[in-house]
């Protein structure tokens, strides 16, 4: 009985393999149309994602062309190609600006470029386009049910940002290209004034000062130790028990020494 059940199932795949490789052959739309939705709606992408390809030039323009298209930018959404469902809801939205569907096409949309952001060593381009789309999804529907992750994915997508632009300054500081690295780190201050990296920003400005005091002609120290000791004060300010805390003391004490010698 296992070995005949088994043979019935081989044979009804066996055509239905057949069928589609019939359909997809074939020029009949309609029949490629209802096969495809099938497919979709079945959880089998791959299959379904072929046919679609082969019908939207067919129905655009058409009664029918609204859901194909929901359905063909979905297909590559489930399959995880983000690059294309991305552009083809994008492409959804604005075609149909009145579809019942609009909504969900702009979260899985901006949801779609938040996938292609990559880790925060590498370029944050796309990075800054998910943020945009996300935000863009937020603006417009401030009360739907998607709004804590898509919020929740802005606040991570920003973190990441905020990281690499930390990571940038913070490697001028290492190569110590002071001067660079304390423009880079005022410029972070201005871009990213509630940043997680605002301790670490704030003592790594303080040491480049420092370093760069004590590395400067004579005719230079006195006002770059000073300089220094104005950024240890602006930590201090913030951080009286902080990571940096002792670390910031110590230069702080140096800076006083040298002064006094200076003095």
């Amino acid at each position: 009985m296992k070995r005949l059940l088994y043979l019935l199932i081989f044979i009804l795949f066996l055509g239905s393999c057949s069928e589609y490789q019939k359909v997809v052959r074939e020029d009949d739309v309609a029949a490629k149309y209802k096969m495809a939705e099938e497919l979709y709606k079945e959880g089998r992408y791959k299959k379904a994602l072929r046919l679609f390809e082969q019908i939207v030039p067919q129905y655009r323009g058409k009664p029918q062309a609204e859901r194909i298209m929901y359905y063909y930018a979905d297909t590559y959404y489930q399959l995880e190609d983000y690059y294309l469902s991305g552009y083809q809801f994008d492409r959804f939205t604005k075609s149909y600006p009145r579809s019942d569907k609009k909504e969900e096409a702009a979260f899985k949309g901006a949801r779609s470029y938040y996938f292609l952001s990559p880790r925060s060593s590498l370029d944050q381009e796309e990075t800054t386009q998910a943020i945009e789309k996300l935000q863009t999804y937020i603006n417009a529907y401030p009360e739907s049910e998607n709004l804590k992750e898509a919020n929740a994915m802005v606040a991570e997508l920003r973190e990441k940002k905020e990281k690499k632009a930390y990571e940038v300054a913070k490697q001028y500081h290492h190569r110590r290209d002071y001067k660079v690295a304390i423009s880079a780190f005022d410029n972070y201050l201005v871009d990213y004034p509630g940043s997680i990296f605002r301790e670490k920003v704030l003592y790594y400005k303080l040491e480049s000062e420092y370093l760069l005091a004590i590395g400067s002609y004579e005719s230079l120290v006195k006002e770059r130790l000073e300089t220094a000791q104005g950024f240890y004060s602006n930590y201090k300010k913030y951080y009286k028990e902080g990571e940096y805390t002792q670390k910031a003391e110590e230069i702080a004490e140096d800076i006083k020494v040298r002064l006094e010698q200076i003095n």
